[in-house]
């Protein structure tokens, strides 16, 4: 289901270079999209916005770093994250890429394990719910690539907003989240759902957990939380 994966912006015009990436990312359960130019990209971003950009330096319109100012100067995309992808192994373009606010920085020839493993890493820093590492609370095991949740090694039938709010729980232990909330980040505003539905979700959830129920806590007049404690 390529709505739930995480959509990955690959801003490159080197052929090879773009189906070695696409390859590597599809491989580690991500959906990538490639486009050529900084126009394409922005024009891409406005319509449907990424988890994460893969960027690189040179391009045939404009720099790369000439896009990445314009969406860190950009109140509704300057948190998106950002790897720079690029030939250039100076010190001072990699300073430069980061001082224009790049969140990283790979540098070409790059093998697709690095790529995978620091994509991984921001992604957990920036975004965690959208990792594809094995996410864990007490007994519960939820794997992002498989899409399984077991409980005690034992795998559950879940349902799938259920699996997609505990994936959200798991991603920020811990913390309470209003119903609004709760229906923003994990439905996305696009969605028609009432905040009550939201306690529907919650319900079944724990139902699903079973004997790990007790992860999910109602804090009252608030929302709800993920917690061990």
């Amino acid at each position: 289901m390529t709505a739930d994966k995480t959509t990955i912006l690959v801003v490159e015009d080197e052929p090879a270079i773009v189906e070695l990436v696409c390859f590597t990312l599809k491989e580690a359960g991500w959906n990538p999209i490639a486009v050529h130019n900084v126009a394409d990209a922005w024009e891409f971003i406005q319509r449907r916005s990424p988890q994460l950009i893969l960027l690189d330096w040179m391009l045939p319109d404009q720099t790369g770093l000439r896009l990445l100012s314009r969406i860190r100067g950009d109140r509704q995309f300057n948190e998106l994250p950002v790897i720079m992808l690029t030939a250039k192994s100076m010190e001072e373009d990699k300073i430069a890429g980061l001082d224009n606010g790049a969140d990283d920085y790979v540098t070409k020839p790059f093998s697709p394990r690095e790529l995978t493993a620091r994509i991984n890493a921001l992604l957990r820093r920036k975004s965690p719910e959208h990792a594809q590492s094995l996410m864990t609370a007490g007994e519960v095991k939820l794997d992002p690539v498989s899409c399984n949740v077991s409980i005690n090694e034992h795998k559950i039938d879940i349902g799938h907003a259920e699996f997609k709010l505990l994936k959200f729980f798991l991603a920020h232990p811990d913390r309470v989240f209003s119903r609004s909330q709760l229906l923003d980040k994990v439905w996305g505003d696009h969605v028609v759902i009432e905040e009550r539905t939201v306690d529907v979700h919650v319900l079944r959830l724990r139902k699903a957990l079973k004997d790990a129920e007790y992860l999910i806590k109602t804090v009252r007049s608030v929302g709800y939380m993920l917690s061990e404690k």
